[in-house]
């Protein structure tokens, strides 16, 4: 166990179809890192060595059946296994996610795994599937893995109807969204998540409310589908999404009730925020002052970073000094939540520069 323990990190394991030899793979290992160049000379010279023992657990697979579990015993850099593999069936490895390392695979056998999720992804089990997510999004990230494949993986996410694989997808498209927010062809990749989301999205609809108030009671894997759901659809720009947290915020302004059930009140809160005029954003400032409810409160500070409006932005991150305002230990979230605005993020930068010796002290 002392490679576990002691040394860094975690492996990444590529497995790779033999052109030369039939029914053979080659399995490798390494040290996965998201960013080779942040490695020191030094720390590459030391990472030569990095092995670990692997429990490679396998099994292969094609349209309609999957083979019973295998297991590998991964320990050299470089490793040759002999596996039957007929035209056309995919391998898949570390299943149900069971250890601690990532799988990559030949582009072969991605566009395989890719074609059975569209035609019966129920074949691979959910944590397989929310496995698969993760790992392809990681492995382009740390640029191991064309950007495409992963974006190809959740073209099946449409019939999808399990919490883990939706909430894999998610993780990661939101740090991808930021990254290609400011590029030309940005609508095309939001067009394609919309697309994705759309079907699910008026498939489980919104939490309803009792008549006395409280919340209809689904089940816990069920609402939090949904809650997964309603934040992408909000967050890419779904029209009815919009709408619906529209129409909620105005009904609490109105009745000064708010009715907003409590488990998406933050998407509703930062959407209302972003779409609506200065007097939504004067009143959730309002209702941040006179909470007392800790929880409620940090949701409140959280949805003002949400607005369109820079000035208004600006504002809130000079009241972020004034610990009688906002506490000390909420001021950086502030800043965090207006850098993840894309209107607020070259405003939290220069704020972050221009007040480092007053962030610095406090």
């Amino acid at each position: 166990m002392d490679q576990w323990t002691l040394q860094m990190g975690y492996p990444v394991i590529t497995i790779l179809g033999n052109t030369t030899a039939e029914n053979r793979i080659i399995i490798t290992q390494q040290h996965f890192i998201y960013d080779i160049r942040a490695k020191t000379k030094a720390l590459e010279l030391q990472n030569t060595s990095y092995l670990w023992q692997i429990p490679l657990t396998i099994v292969v697979g094609n349209r309609s059946h999957v083979s019973s579990e295998a297991i590998i015993w991964v320990s050299n850099k470089t490793e040759h296994h002999r596996i039957t593999l007929d035209k056309g069936s995919w391998l898949l490895g570390n299943i149900n996610q069971t250890g601690y390392f990532r799988v990559n695979y030949d582009l072969r056998n991605w566009r395989l795994l890719i074609d059975q999720l569209i035609r019966n992804h129920e074949v691979l089990s959910v944590s397989n599937r929310a496995g698969l997510i993760d790992d392809a999004f990681s492995l382009a990230r740390a640029g191991s893995l064309p950007q495409h494949i992963p974006l190809e993986i959740i073209r099946y996410l449409s019939e999808e109807k399990d919490f883990l694989p939706w909430h894999a997808a998610s993780r990661a498209l939101y740090p991808l969204d930021k990254l290609l927010d400011r590029m030309e062809k940005y609508n095309v990749f939001n067009e394609y998540i919309l697309k994705q989301v759309a079907a699910t999205y008026i498939k489980l609809g919104w939490p309803k409310n009792n008549f006395n108030g409280s919340l209809v009671q689904a089940s816990y894997q069920h609402e939090e589908l949904r809650r997964e759901v309603i934040m992408l659809a909000c967050s890419f720009g779904n029209k009815h999404c919009h709408q619906q947290a529209s129409t909620l915020i105005s009904d609490w302004i109105s009745s000064n009730r708010n009715r907003i059930p409590l488990n998406v009140r933050d998407i509703v809160y930062c959407t209302g925020v972003s779409l609506l005029d200065e007097d939504v954003w004067e009143f959730i400032w309002m209702k941040f002052h006179s909470t007392t409810a800790v929880s409620e409160k940090k949701i409140l500070l959280e949805a003002l970073t949400c607005s369109d409006d820079r000035n208004l932005l600006n504002r809130l991150l000079n009241l972020s000094l004034n610990s009688e305002v906002v506490l000390d230990q909420d001021a950086i979230d502030v800043i965090i939540h207006v850098a993840r605005n894309p209107h607020g993020r070259d405003l939290a930068w220069k704020f972050f520069r221009d007040k480092w010796k007053i962030l610095n002290t406090r």
